[in-house]
Parts: C-alpha cells; structure tokens; sequence
C-alpha cells in the first residue's frame, strides 16, 4: 500500500451541508454525521450547514455546538405542491429527478452561498446524493475540493423498496423515482471531486453505472468505548428490532418478520417477545402491536432495550447502504440475525460475526438457534464485538476520512484500500 501524504500542513476549514440536523444523533445518518463531527473538530475547523424542520429543533443547536463546529441552518419551509410546479417544469427539462424538487430549499440555498462567500473552505463535503443539487449554491469562485457522501446508493435503494412495496401507487412512484436516480445519480456525482461510499458494494455499484467516478469508502461506524458489551440475562427469550419506522424499508422489515417469520419461530421455540423500537411507526406496524409483539415508537435511550434483549433482528427486504443498528448491537454484546440485505456492505461472516437467513422458515430457525445454543451465541458476541472495534470503531473510521481528505487535497488519486 502507497504511503500516504502527511495529512495537515496547514488549518483545514471543512464544511458539511447535511439535510438535517446531527442531534439527536438516533438514526442512521445523524449517527454518521455526528460521529463524525465529533472527532474531526477536534483538529479542524468544522462547520454545519443544516436545514431544520421546526424552530424548535434550534435547542439542538447547541449540543452541535458544544463539539467545537460552528453551525449555520435554515427553518424549511414547506409548500403547497403547487409552489412547487415551475420548479419541476425547470427540473425535468435539467434532467433532476422531480422527487429533488421537494428536497430543495431556497433559503437555505442561499445561506450555503452566503457563508462560502464569508469563509474560505478548502472542503466542502455534502451528505447524500439527494442533497447534491446545493452543490450549485457555492460561489462560482469558490476554491474549495468538493466531496459527496452516498449513505446509500438512492436507484438501488428505491428499486429494493419499489419491490416491496404493497400499495400500487407508492410501488409506482418508488419504482419511478430509482429510474430517474439511476440516470442522474451517478452522472451528477462526477461534478464532485471525489465521492465517498459506505462499502465497498456502494462503490462497485456507483463505478459500475459511471467508470469516471472516484470513489473512497469509509464504511459507518460505532463508538465502542461508549458502548460496552451488556450482561445477557438467562433465558431471555426477548427480541429486538430498532429502527427508523417512518422509512420503508424498516416498516417492510418489521412486518416481514412479525407476520411471517414469528410464526415459525413460536412453534421452535415456545413463546418470545418481540420489541419493535423506533420513531414514527406508520398504522400497519403501530396494528401489530399485542400478543407478545410491542411496539414502542421513538424512545430517548434504546441502551435499555438492548439490555433486555436477547437476539437483535434485521429482517430488511429492502434499502440500501450499511446497518449501523447491527454494529450497535454487536457493540452492546448482543448477537444479530439479519437478512443478506440488512447486512450488506458490512465485513461480517455469516456464523462467524452474525447469522444470515432470507427466507421466513429459515430466519425463524437461525433465531431459535441464538435463543438456544448459548455456546455459539457467547462465540458470536465475542467475534462480533472484536470486529467492530478493529473496523469499525468511529476513530478508525475518522482516521479514513481523514486521508480521505488529504488525497483530496494534495491531488492524489481515490485508493482502494
């Protein structure tokens, strides 16, 4: 492996355009993006651009703060589908996908624009492929390297959810909505720099639909010295599922396995108890509530959770990226069974760091399994937990990221390590 640049010669100014703000940092991306943050203040100079959905989010302004990252955001304003048509009618004669235009805010369009203008930012790093069209919101002098960052690859993503998906007219918008990411997605990206992907998966399915990409992974991460392996409780027959409920996929997962994948597991095992923990449940999963099946909605700490768990599951059918629930789950001591789409991208062995299972019948048997064999669950735990803290611990990740940048800086080509 070449060596690399000396990183820092000088102050780095990085600005990160996020869709929305990193605090609480109780999902997917505002994970990521915290994590993150956390630990390149400590040696750069960070700022936040952020977009807020109500006024009051303004509170958690100040816990963004408090790491060192100076913040600018924006209140989004949300329109009538109406206000919307001349910017769709400009969009699709520039070719964007019209789902972007409902994405788009002007006001904070043009605090991005004012605040380059102001600072002079060697890095400019926008989070999601949707959020690329603010790209266009810096100076036109701006001379800044310019990165963006796939949670997920997005045509990938919707296909998955278009596939899933049981109501025909959301199964058409979703199925619609991945074609048109599918063309522009990776053509947009080759505006940026460089572009970083979560797995080398996303990379290989990015470089796939546009060779001319470059492309870095730095996969998404765990703090493993704040979570520490829990203690199991004997003969907990507990289940777990933490997520997002409010995203498809996630509502897929939930009703996937409570509806199909249960049932055989009961007639393994006996009765389980199932935990359904994450923030805006829709009516379909708030139904499947009762009879051993608990369905929590958004909670202030999912730590507890996991301690009364036995087995954490990641059903998912569809989405896209890495699961930073399962490198939580191992993180915390608690064995995982996921899909071979709940896992994917992740550098984890199927009866080595998790057990995989795609079919109903078998996921309710990889399930009892870890309910029954305490001896293979210890194993498990026990590999799992060494591999979060080799790979995917967020120093290591930050580290990434930071020869990331300085590649970036010094003109040195993407590496594929």
């Amino acid at each position: 492996m070449r060596r690399r640049p000396a990183l820092w010669e000088k102050t780095v100014r990085i600005l990160t355009i996020s869709e929305a703000l990193p605090y609480p940092p109780d999902s997917g991306a505002p994970q990521r993006t915290y994590g993150l943050l956390l630990r390149l203040a400590r040696e750069h100079e960070v700022w936040v651009a952020t977009r807020l959905d109500a006024p009051a989010q303004a509170e958690g302004l100040a816990k963004v703060r408090d790491l060192g990252v100076r913040v600018e955001s924006a209140v989004y304003q949300r329109r009538s589908p109406a206000a919307h048509l001349p910017g769709l009618a400009r969009y699709a004669l520039e070719g964007k996908p019209l789902e972007l235009r409902f994405k788009y805010s002007k006001e904070f369009a043009d605090k991005i624009h004012r605040l380059a203008s102001e600072v002079d930012f060697d890095i400019v790093q926008i989070e999601h492929s949707d959020m690329a069209p603010y790209l266009e919101a810096l100076p036109a002098a701006a001379r800044c390297r310019r990165i963006l960052v796939f949670h997920n690859v997005i045509f990938r993503q919707w296909e998955r959810i278009a596939r899933v998906e049981r109501r025909p007219a959301l199964r058409a918008r979703a199925w619609l909505y991945s074609r048109m990411m599918r063309r522009w997605e990776p053509r947009y990206a080759a505006r940026f720099d460089r572009c970083i992907a979560v797995s080398d998966a996303d990379r290989a399915l990015l470089q796939a639909a546009n060779p001319d990409l470059r492309v870095d992974v730095a996969p998404n991460g765990v703090d493993t010295r704040r979570l520490q392996p829990l203690p199991r409780e004997a003969g907990s027959r507990r289940l777990l599922f933490v997520g997002m409920m409010s995203y498809e996929a996630n509502a897929d997962a939930a009703l996937f396995f409570c509806r199909q994948a249960l049932p055989h597991l009961r007639r393994m095992v006996g009765e389980v108890e199932t935990w359904i923990v994450g923030m805006n449940p829709p009516a379909e999963v708030l139904a499947l509530a009762g009879d051993g099946i608990h369905v929590t909605g958004r909670v202030d700490d999912v730590v507890p959770y996991y301690q009364r768990s036995a087995v954490c599951v990641t059903p998912l059918r569809a989405g896209g990226g890495t699961r930073l629930k399962i490198l939580e789950a191992m993180a915390l001591g608690r064995p995982v069974v996921s899909t071979t789409v709940g896992c994917e991208g992740l550098d984890a062995r199927d009866g080595e760091h998790l057990l995989i299972a795609d079919s109903p019948e078998q996921f309710a048997r990889q399930t009892a399994l870890l309910l029954t064999d305490e001896r293979l669950c210890k194993q498990i735990v026990r590999q799992a937990r060494q591999l979060v803290e080799e790979r995917y611990d967020w120093d290591v990740v930050a580290r990434r990221v930071q020869g990331i940048y300085a590649d970036v800086l010094t003109g040195q080509e993407g590496s594929a390590a």
